[in-house]
Parts: C-alpha cells; sequence; structure tokens
C-alpha cells in the first residue's frame, strides 16, 4: 500500500475542519488534505441550531464568537446572504434568585464590549407576543447576534478551500490514525496519508480516534435533541433567537415561517456508532410542556420532526484545540460542548495561526489548550448550554 505525503491532514469535514483547511490553504501551509468517512456537514455540523450568541462567559469566547460571526456573514455575501442574518438573541427568567446571575452575567459582557441590553418584560412581549411573560423577572438581549445556516456554511468552506487547492477524500472506510517515524500516519482502508501535522477535528469520533493513536484527551460525546416546528394561525415572523433560562428550552426562527427549537440534552456519555437519531418521548413532552406554560401561542404547533446528534463536552466546558500533550504534531480541534457551530469559524483562524507561529499559542489558544488537563482523565458528566456563571471553574 502507497502512503501519500501532505503537509497537514485535517480529520473531519464538518464546519471546524472545513474552516480550518480554509484557513490552513490560506495561510499557505502546502498540500492541506481533510479526511472523512461521509460527506461534509454529516455530524453534528448537519445537526446544529445554527445560533450564534456572544453572550457567553469569558473574553475567548465572545472574541472568538465574534470573529466566526463576521466570517460567516463575509461568506454570505460573497455567496449565499441566508447562510448567515442577525436577529438579535434572549434571554429572560421568572425565577428570583437567578435575576441577579443574569444581571452579572450582562454587567460582565458590558465590560467584554458586548453589545447587550436588559429588557422588562413588556418589552421582551412586544418581541414575542405569542409567549407569556407576565411574570419575567429578568431579560437581557443581544441585538447583534445572528443565525446561520451551519451546513450551507461548511459547504461555502469546502468551497473556498477547495478553490485554494486543499484536497477533500470523503466516503473512506474506517480512518484510523498511529505515529509513525516522528510522523503521523492515517490509514482509510487500502489507502493511507503520512504528514507532520495532523489535525483530529472529528466531533464525536475525536475521542475514539486520539485514544486509539495514544493520545487520549478528556471528552464525554453525550446525545442533544432538537425539533422542527410549525405554529398554527398567521405565519409566524421573524423573531429574536431566545433561551429561557428556567426551563432550558431555546428557540430560532426558521424559513417558511418555521421555528427550530431544542434542547433535549442527555447528561450521559453516548456512543457516537450507535445512538438514537430521533427525538424521545420525553423531549417532546417537555417542549409540549414548555409551550403551554410559556409559549401558549405555539401550544398547537405542529411538529415536524424531531432529531437527535453527538456533541462533545469537556471538562470546564472550554473546547479542546491546540498541541495534544505527549504527541508533536498532533493537534485537536474539539470539545465544543454543544457551541462548535458559533466557535468554528474564529477558533480554526486562530489554530491554523497558531500551527504556524507556535509561539503565539498561548496568546491564541488560552483556555482551550489542551495541555490544561493532565492524566489520568477522570470520567465526567457533560454539562453543557447556554450558562450564567464566569468561565472560571476550577480544573483538575
Amino acid at each position: 500500500m502507497a502512503t501519500e505525503g501532505a503537509d497537514a491532514l485535517v480529520l473531519g469535514a464538518g464546519i471546524a475542519g472545513c474552516a480550518l483547511a480554509y484557513h490552513l490553504a490560506r495561510g499557505k501551509f502546502g498540500r492541506v488534505v481533510v479526511l472523512d468517512p461521509a460527506t461534509p456537514a454529516a455530524g453534528a455540523t448537519g445537526r446544529a441550531a445554527g445560533i450564534v450568541t456572544e453572550q457567553l462567559w469569558d473574553r475567548w469566547d465572545v472574541a472568538t464568537v465574534r470573529e466566526s460571526r463576521e466570517e460567516y456573514a463575509r461568506l454570505a455575501v460573497r455567496h449565499d446572504p441566508s447562510a448567515c442574518r442577525v436577529n438579535g438573541f434572549l434571554r429572560w427568567t421568572s425565577r428570583a434568585d437567578v435575576v441577579p446571575l443574569l444581571a452579572a452575567a450582562t454587567e460582565r459582557l458590558h465590560d467584554w464590549g458586548v453589545e447587550v441590553e436588559e429588557l422588562s418584560a413588556a418589552e421582551v412581549a412586544r418581541r414575542l407576543p405569542w409567549a407569556r411573560c407576565d411574570d419575567l423577572l429578568g431579560a437581557s438581549f443581544a441585538p447583534g447576534d445572528a443565525i446561520v445556516a451551519p451546513t450551507r456554511l461548511a459547504e461555502l468552506y469546502l468551497r473556498e478551500a477547495r478553490s485554494l487547492g486543499v484536497e477533500f477524500e470523503l466516503g473512506l472506510s474506517e480512518v484510523r490514525l498511529e505515529g509513525s517515524q516522528g510522523r503521523w500516519q492515517v490509514t482509510a482502508g487500502q489507502r493511507s496519508w503520512r504528514a507532520p501535522c495532523v489535525v483530529v477535528a472529528a466531533g464525536a469520533w475525536s475521542k475514539r480516534l486520539l485514544a486509539s493513536a495514544g493520545a487520549p484527551i478528556p471528552l464525554t460525546p453525550y446525545r442533544t435533541q432538537a425539533a422542527l416546528l410549525r405554529p398554527g394561525g398567521p405565519a409566524v415572523p421573524e423573531f429574536p433567537s431566545f433561551h429561557d433560562i428556567d426551563l432550558d428550552v431555546y428557540a430560532r426562527p426558521e424559513e417558511a415561517g418555521r421555528v427550530l427549537v431544542g434542547d433535549g440534552t442527555d447528561a450521559v456519555e453516548a456512543d457516537p456508532t450507535s445512538f438514537v437519531t430521533g427525538g424521545d418521548e420525553r423531549f417532546v413532552t417537555h417542549l409540549a410542556e414548555s409551550f403551554a406554560s410559556r409559549l401558549p401561542g405555539w401550544k398547537d404547533a405542529e411538529m415536524l420532526r424531531a432529531w437527535a446528534g453527538v456533541c462533545v463536552a469537556t471538562p470546564d466546558r472550554h473546547p479542546l484545540i491546540g498541541p495534544v500533550p505527549g504527541a508533536p504534531g498532533l493537534c485537536a480541534l474539539t470539545g465544543f460542548n454543544g457551541f462548535g457551530v458559533m466557535r468554528a469559524g474564529g477558533a480554526a483562524a486562530r489554530l491554523a495561526q497558531a500551527i504556524g507561529e507556535p509561539e503565539r499559542e498561548a496568546d491564541l489558544l488560552g483556555p482551550t489548550l489542551p495541555g490544561r488537563f493532565s492524566r489520568p482523565y477522570p470520567a465526567f458528566p457533560p454539562k453543557p448550554g447556554f450558562t450564567l456563571e464566569a468561565g472560571d471553574e476550577p480544573r483538575y
């Protein structure tokens, strides 16, 4: 079996892998090859909600998501305006004990340069006339946040990367990674590639790929659910994406008056090869109860379909981006805790720059460097979601 040489191999053709290939090629990195056993965006990217908000929990996240949104907007202007549009992002609570946390988060965001404002219950009701808002005690709104079409953006990155010479090898048989003579070798069926730089951007499959190569990092794949519905009555006008903190339900507008809703997250590890791909009864029931209590205008909405995907959690909710400890030439771009689309463009640009300028790793990748954890890695449950706390949890 002949082995092909490359300067960089990217394992995974989701939005993060396609964006990374694009940025490596822009940096004139040499021969870049993207390998995937499926089609582009076939994993979590194709099942993502596509909400892009800066209402997150530290400066790195805010900066990276802003960079992503700005890049998505440029791609949309150049190729497809429907791929990214600004509609704002709204969060609220009716719990007195949560109000101080929401206010503190809003104050932090102001300090980090995020355009976010507090809204009254009446102001929320004006933006969402089908919602019941009379008991709301606190709300925050970021008018510059956006919604995107994740699969379409992955395709646009792929198109741009190919125009710069990146090669995409898709529909491969099982991909295997191993170290070989100071380089990394990737095998798929009867084909093999070798390169001094390999980036694992394989989403839920990243944990197994890295572990099988003797380079594990702390990851927990988990199942999450979403649904597409069509409210009854008049067509739903454009509205801000929103997150009900108390019910832990989010929603965003979709085309043709439809609405995408979630969050049906399972707080246990999932197997990316054998998970249940449809929405389960518990999730659908939770949505129905949420609509009845908070969104009565949608209580008779038609459920068009419900689905599930597998995302990847890390112990501290930060992704794992950069060199894998003890494995020279091997990098990770994974562990996005359900926020992969939000971070993908900016994170890929930062990693591509760090690969070319390793002395800037700490500045570019900061709290996401995989070396912040040390072995042995204990098991941990996923803790994803739109959190309110600052990103200063203790790390092991």
